[in-house]
Protein backbone atom coordinates (compact mmCIF):
# COMPACT_ATOMS: atom_id res chain seq x y z
CA UNK A 1 0.00 0.00 0.00
CA UNK A 2 1.55 3.28 -1.16
CA UNK A 3 -0.99 5.57 -0.36
CA UNK A 4 -3.92 6.66 2.26
CA UNK A 5 -6.49 5.15 -0.34
CA UNK A 6 -5.06 1.72 -0.43
CA UNK A 7 -5.95 0.81 2.70
CA UNK A 8 -9.44 1.75 2.43
CA UNK A 9 -9.56 0.01 -0.74
CA UNK A 10 -8.37 -3.37 0.21
CA UNK A 11 -9.57 -3.44 3.70
CA UNK A 12 -13.10 -5.47 2.60
CA UNK A 13 -10.76 -7.57 0.01
CA UNK A 14 -8.33 -8.46 3.08
CA UNK A 15 -11.18 -9.24 5.22
CA UNK A 16 -12.88 -11.66 2.94
CA UNK A 17 -9.35 -13.53 2.47
CA UNK A 18 -9.44 -13.57 5.64
CA UNK A 19 -11.80 -14.82 6.57
CA UNK A 20 -11.71 -17.60 3.63
CA UNK A 21 -8.84 -19.08 5.88
CA UNK A 22 -5.99 -17.29 3.19
CA UNK A 23 -3.37 -15.96 4.53
CA UNK A 24 -2.66 -11.86 4.22
CA UNK A 25 0.68 -10.55 4.30
CA UNK A 26 0.50 -6.51 4.06
CA UNK A 27 3.49 -4.12 3.24
CA UNK A 28 3.16 -0.15 2.88
CA UNK A 29 5.47 3.21 2.52
CA UNK A 30 5.81 5.54 5.19
CA UNK A 31 3.52 8.38 2.81
CA UNK A 32 0.90 10.89 3.62
CA UNK A 33 -1.47 8.92 6.42
CA UNK A 34 -0.81 5.50 5.09
CA UNK A 35 0.35 3.97 7.97
CA UNK A 36 -2.12 5.71 10.48
CA UNK A 37 -5.43 4.48 8.78
CA UNK A 38 -3.56 1.16 8.99
CA UNK A 39 -3.28 1.56 12.60
CA UNK A 40 -6.95 2.91 12.10
CA UNK A 41 -8.13 -0.49 10.71
CA UNK A 42 -6.49 -2.52 12.88
CA UNK A 43 -4.02 -3.32 9.89
CA UNK A 44 -0.23 -4.59 10.59
CA UNK A 45 1.89 -3.94 7.99
CA UNK A 46 5.52 -4.32 6.71
CA UNK A 47 7.00 -0.47 6.29
CA UNK A 48 9.02 -0.61 3.58
CA UNK A 49 10.61 2.73 2.29
CA UNK A 50 8.89 6.10 2.05
CA UNK A 51 7.78 8.61 -0.99
CA UNK A 52 10.80 9.83 -2.52
CA UNK A 53 9.44 14.19 -2.89
CA UNK A 54 8.43 16.30 -5.43
CA UNK A 55 11.50 15.78 -7.71
CA UNK A 56 11.74 13.05 -9.88
CA UNK A 57 15.58 12.29 -8.87
CA UNK A 58 13.92 11.38 -5.85
CA UNK A 59 10.91 9.50 -6.81
CA UNK A 60 13.43 7.39 -8.24
CA UNK A 61 15.73 7.11 -5.70
CA UNK A 62 12.99 6.26 -3.49
CA UNK A 63 11.93 3.65 -5.94
CA UNK A 64 15.29 1.74 -6.22
CA UNK A 65 15.09 1.45 -2.71
CA UNK A 66 11.71 -0.10 -2.09
CA UNK A 67 12.30 -2.17 -5.00
CA UNK A 68 15.18 -3.60 -3.51
CA UNK A 69 13.84 -4.04 0.26
CA UNK A 70 10.60 -5.48 -0.77
CA UNK A 71 12.33 -8.27 -2.93
CA UNK A 72 14.55 -9.04 -0.14
CA UNK A 73 11.27 -9.56 1.95
CA UNK A 74 9.01 -10.95 -0.18
CA UNK A 75 12.19 -13.98 -1.66
CA UNK A 76 11.40 -17.20 -0.30
CA UNK A 77 7.71 -16.64 1.72
CA UNK A 78 6.04 -18.65 -0.70
CA UNK A 79 3.46 -16.08 -1.98
CA UNK A 80 1.41 -17.05 -4.46
CA UNK A 81 -0.58 -13.79 -5.67
CA UNK A 82 0.66 -10.42 -5.25
CA UNK A 83 -2.44 -7.50 -5.31
CA UNK A 84 -1.68 -3.48 -5.71
CA UNK A 85 -3.54 -0.62 -6.27
CA UNK A 86 -0.54 1.54 -8.80
CA UNK A 87 2.35 -0.02 -6.60
CA UNK A 88 5.59 -0.27 -8.82
CA UNK A 89 7.10 -1.78 -6.94
CA UNK A 90 4.56 -4.54 -6.28
CA UNK A 91 4.39 -5.81 -9.76
CA UNK A 92 7.62 -5.25 -10.66
CA UNK A 93 8.99 -7.80 -7.70
CA UNK A 94 6.38 -9.85 -7.99
CA UNK A 95 7.58 -10.43 -11.77
CA UNK A 96 10.76 -10.73 -10.45
CA UNK A 97 10.34 -13.63 -8.31
CA UNK A 98 7.56 -15.43 -10.49
CA UNK A 99 4.96 -14.50 -8.84
CA UNK A 100 1.33 -13.84 -10.57
CA UNK A 101 0.19 -9.89 -9.89
CA UNK A 102 -2.68 -7.82 -10.60
CA UNK A 103 -3.14 -4.10 -9.91
CA UNK A 104 -6.03 -2.04 -10.23
CA UNK A 105 -6.17 2.05 -11.11
CA UNK A 106 -8.64 4.51 -12.14
CA UNK A 107 -7.22 7.52 -13.17
CA UNK A 108 -5.97 6.28 -17.02
CA UNK A 109 -3.05 9.43 -17.14
CA UNK A 110 -0.69 8.40 -14.71
CA UNK A 111 1.91 7.83 -17.34
CA UNK A 112 4.51 7.02 -15.27
CA UNK A 113 2.47 4.04 -13.31
CA UNK A 114 1.65 2.38 -16.24
CA UNK A 115 4.57 2.24 -18.13
CA UNK A 116 6.03 0.45 -15.16
CA UNK A 117 3.30 -1.19 -12.71
CA UNK A 118 0.99 -1.89 -15.17
CA UNK A 119 3.42 -3.33 -17.81
CA UNK A 120 4.75 -5.90 -15.09
CA UNK A 121 1.18 -7.09 -13.73
CA UNK A 122 -0.76 -10.49 -14.57
CA UNK A 123 -3.91 -8.77 -14.64
CA UNK A 124 -4.93 -4.47 -14.83
CA UNK A 125 -8.15 -4.39 -13.36
CA UNK A 126 -9.73 -0.58 -14.11
CA UNK A 127 -13.62 0.52 -14.06
CA UNK A 128 -15.61 0.39 -17.53
CA UNK A 129 -16.00 4.27 -17.92
CA UNK A 130 -11.90 4.20 -18.45
CA UNK A 131 -12.73 2.38 -21.82
CA UNK A 132 -12.67 -0.81 -22.80
CA UNK A 133 -9.02 -2.86 -24.11
CA UNK A 134 -8.32 -6.70 -24.41
CA UNK A 135 -5.80 -6.66 -21.44
CA UNK A 136 -8.03 -4.96 -19.06
CA UNK A 137 -10.32 -6.81 -16.76
CA UNK A 138 -13.29 -4.21 -15.74
CA UNK A 139 -15.53 -3.69 -13.51
CA UNK A 140 -19.02 -1.26 -13.14
CA UNK A 141 -19.65 1.61 -11.44
CA UNK A 142 -16.33 3.16 -9.00
CA UNK A 143 -14.52 1.51 -6.70
CA UNK A 144 -15.63 3.54 -3.87
CA UNK A 145 -18.95 1.75 -4.25
CA UNK A 146 -17.75 -1.88 -3.62
CA UNK A 147 -15.11 -0.29 0.07
CA UNK A 148 -17.94 1.82 1.15
CA UNK A 149 -20.54 -0.90 0.73
CA UNK A 150 -20.86 -2.16 4.69
CA UNK A 151 -20.13 1.42 5.74
CA UNK A 152 -22.29 3.75 8.10
CA UNK A 153 -21.49 6.91 9.26
CA UNK A 154 -20.28 7.54 13.57
CA UNK A 155 -21.12 10.30 14.16
CA UNK A 156 -18.35 10.65 17.11
CA UNK A 157 -16.15 12.08 14.52
CA UNK A 158 -17.97 15.72 14.56
CA UNK A 159 -17.46 15.50 18.26
CA UNK A 160 -13.75 14.87 18.26
CA UNK A 161 -13.45 17.92 16.01
CA UNK A 162 -15.55 19.99 17.55
CA UNK A 163 -17.68 20.65 14.69
CA UNK A 164 -20.52 23.22 15.55
CA UNK A 165 -23.60 21.30 14.00
CA UNK A 166 -25.55 23.99 13.57
CA UNK A 167 -23.12 25.42 11.10
CA UNK A 168 -22.62 24.85 7.10
CA UNK A 169 -19.89 21.45 7.23
CA UNK A 170 -17.54 21.67 4.29
CA UNK A 171 -14.86 19.14 3.57
CA UNK A 172 -11.50 19.69 1.99
CA UNK A 173 -9.06 18.03 0.77
CA UNK A 174 -5.93 19.78 -0.51
CA UNK A 175 -4.17 19.07 -4.44
CA UNK A 176 -1.63 15.91 -4.44
CA UNK A 177 1.50 18.39 -4.46
CA UNK A 178 3.73 15.50 -5.07
CA UNK A 179 2.41 13.44 -7.71
CA UNK A 180 3.94 13.57 -11.11
CA UNK A 181 0.35 13.65 -12.84
CA UNK A 182 -0.13 16.94 -10.91
CA UNK A 183 2.25 19.31 -11.51
CA UNK A 184 -0.01 22.62 -12.48
CA UNK A 185 -0.19 24.82 -10.01
CA UNK A 186 -3.30 25.93 -8.25
CA UNK A 187 -4.57 28.51 -6.65
CA UNK A 188 -8.35 27.57 -6.87
CA UNK A 189 -7.77 25.81 -3.77
CA UNK A 190 -6.01 28.33 -1.26
CA UNK A 191 -8.54 30.68 -2.78
CA UNK A 192 -11.53 28.37 -2.11
CA UNK A 193 -10.41 27.66 1.75
CA UNK A 194 -9.89 31.82 2.19
CA UNK A 195 -13.37 32.17 1.19
CA UNK A 196 -15.18 29.35 3.09
CA UNK A 197 -12.44 29.91 5.98
CA UNK A 198 -13.56 33.33 7.49
CA UNK A 199 -17.64 32.74 7.25
CA UNK A 200 -19.02 32.54 10.59
CA UNK A 201 -21.49 30.04 9.12
CA UNK A 202 -19.34 27.49 8.29
CA UNK A 203 -16.92 24.79 9.54
CA UNK A 204 -14.54 23.42 7.30
CA UNK A 205 -12.38 20.65 7.95
CA UNK A 206 -9.37 20.72 5.93
CA UNK A 207 -8.06 16.64 5.66
CA UNK A 208 -4.20 17.80 4.15
CA UNK A 209 -2.17 14.59 2.68
CA UNK A 210 1.12 15.83 4.43
CA UNK A 211 2.56 17.27 7.23
CA UNK A 212 3.62 20.26 4.85
CA UNK A 213 0.46 21.00 3.88
CA UNK A 214 -1.06 20.65 7.53
CA UNK A 215 1.26 23.35 8.47
CA UNK A 216 0.58 25.52 5.78
CA UNK A 217 -3.22 25.52 6.25
CA UNK A 218 -2.00 26.47 9.82
CA UNK A 219 -0.44 29.26 9.18
CA UNK A 220 -3.50 30.90 7.40
CA UNK A 221 -5.27 31.46 10.75
CA UNK A 222 -8.73 31.07 9.31
CA UNK A 223 -10.94 31.48 12.44
CA UNK A 224 -13.36 28.73 10.55
CA UNK A 225 -11.00 26.10 9.74
CA UNK A 226 -10.27 22.80 11.67
CA UNK A 227 -7.25 21.10 10.73
CA UNK A 228 -7.05 17.48 12.37
CA UNK A 229 -3.71 16.19 14.46
CA UNK A 230 -4.02 12.83 13.13
CA UNK A 231 -5.68 10.86 9.99
CA UNK A 232 -9.36 10.45 10.89
CA UNK A 233 -13.10 8.15 10.14
CA UNK A 234 -12.75 10.68 6.56
CA UNK A 235 -15.71 8.78 5.44
CA UNK A 236 -18.02 9.22 7.84
CA UNK A 237 -16.97 12.88 7.72
CA UNK A 238 -18.05 13.36 4.27
CA UNK A 239 -20.96 11.32 4.74
CA UNK A 240 -22.22 13.71 7.59
CA UNK A 241 -20.89 16.90 5.20
CA UNK A 242 -23.14 19.58 3.72
CA UNK A 243 -20.26 19.91 0.59
CA UNK A 244 -17.36 18.43 -0.41
CA UNK A 245 -14.55 20.04 -2.47
CA UNK A 246 -11.56 17.98 -3.42
CA UNK A 247 -8.26 18.99 -5.73
CA UNK A 248 -7.88 14.85 -5.69
CA UNK A 249 -10.11 12.15 -7.11
CA UNK A 250 -10.76 9.52 -4.26
CA UNK A 251 -12.31 11.43 -1.94
CA UNK A 252 -14.69 12.96 -4.86
CA UNK A 253 -15.77 10.03 -5.77
CA UNK A 254 -16.22 9.13 -2.43
CA UNK A 255 -18.72 11.91 -1.78
CA UNK A 256 -20.51 11.01 -4.60
CA UNK A 257 -20.59 6.80 -3.64
CA UNK A 258 -22.01 8.33 -0.16
CA UNK A 259 -24.80 10.87 -1.90
CA UNK A 260 -22.90 14.52 -0.28
CA UNK A 261 -22.51 17.08 -2.93
CA UNK A 262 -18.91 17.66 -4.67
CA UNK A 263 -16.86 19.57 -6.30
CA UNK A 264 -13.63 19.25 -8.12
CA UNK A 265 -10.96 21.99 -8.06
CA UNK A 266 -8.38 19.28 -9.80
CA UNK A 267 -5.91 21.07 -12.09
CA UNK A 268 -4.29 18.19 -13.87
CA UNK A 269 -6.09 16.37 -17.44
CA UNK A 270 -9.32 14.54 -16.02
CA UNK A 271 -10.22 11.17 -15.96
CA UNK A 272 -12.45 9.18 -17.65
CA UNK A 273 -14.36 8.25 -14.20
CA UNK A 274 -14.64 12.30 -13.33
CA UNK A 275 -15.76 13.27 -16.78
CA UNK A 276 -18.46 10.49 -16.16
CA UNK A 277 -19.49 11.86 -12.94
CA UNK A 278 -19.54 15.28 -14.01
CA UNK A 279 -21.60 14.53 -17.49
CA UNK A 280 -24.16 12.65 -14.95
CA UNK A 281 -24.19 15.76 -12.90
CA UNK A 282 -22.89 13.85 -9.80
CA UNK A 283 -19.64 15.57 -9.71
CA UNK A 284 -19.60 19.65 -10.11
CA UNK A 285 -16.20 21.37 -11.84
CA UNK A 286 -15.63 24.35 -9.73
CA UNK A 287 -13.95 27.27 -11.67
CA UNK A 288 -14.98 29.87 -8.80
CA UNK A 289 -15.42 29.55 -5.24
CA UNK A 290 -18.16 32.10 -5.31
CA UNK A 291 -20.04 29.27 -7.27
CA UNK A 292 -20.39 27.09 -4.12
CA UNK A 293 -23.62 26.43 -2.76
CA UNK A 294 -23.41 26.72 0.77
CA UNK A 295 -26.12 25.21 3.38
CA UNK A 296 -27.10 22.97 5.54
CA UNK A 297 -28.09 19.67 3.50
CA UNK A 298 -31.29 18.29 3.30
CA UNK A 299 -31.16 14.38 4.75
CA UNK A 300 -34.31 13.02 3.71
CA UNK A 301 -33.00 9.95 3.09
CA UNK A 302 -34.24 9.95 -0.43
CA UNK A 303 -30.77 9.49 -1.98
CA UNK A 304 -30.29 5.62 -2.00
CA UNK A 305 -26.56 4.76 -2.32
CA UNK A 306 -25.39 2.30 -5.04
CA UNK A 307 -23.76 -0.67 -2.85
CA UNK A 308 -21.60 -3.13 -4.58
CA UNK A 309 -20.19 -6.45 -3.40
CA UNK A 310 -16.86 -6.14 -2.97
CA UNK A 311 -16.30 -9.76 -3.98
CA UNK A 312 -16.49 -8.68 -7.69
CA UNK A 313 -13.59 -6.77 -7.23
CA UNK A 314 -11.57 -9.45 -5.59
CA UNK A 315 -12.77 -12.56 -8.21
CA UNK A 316 -10.83 -10.10 -10.89
CA UNK A 317 -7.99 -9.35 -8.72
CA UNK A 318 -7.62 -13.27 -8.29
CA UNK A 319 -7.59 -13.70 -11.62
CA UNK A 320 -3.97 -13.00 -12.11
CA UNK A 321 -3.54 -16.95 -10.75
CA UNK A 322 -5.87 -18.40 -13.75
CA UNK A 323 -3.97 -19.76 -16.54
Amino acid sequence: MTASAHVLVFRPLIERLRGRGDEVEITARDYAQTLQLLELHGLEAAVLGRHGGRSRLGKARALASRLAALKRWAKGRGIDVALAHGSHELTITARRLGIPSATTFDYEFAWLQHQLGCRAATRVVVPESIGQHRLLQQYPGLKEEYYLADFEPEQTVLTALEVDRERTLVVLRPPPDVSLYHRHSNPLFPETLEHVGRRDDVHAVVLPRTDEQRDYVRTLALPSVIVPERAVDAQSLIALSDVVVSAGGTMNREAVALGVPVYTTYGGRLGGVDEQLIREGRLRPLTDPRALELGKRERDGSAERIRRDPEVLLELLLSATEP
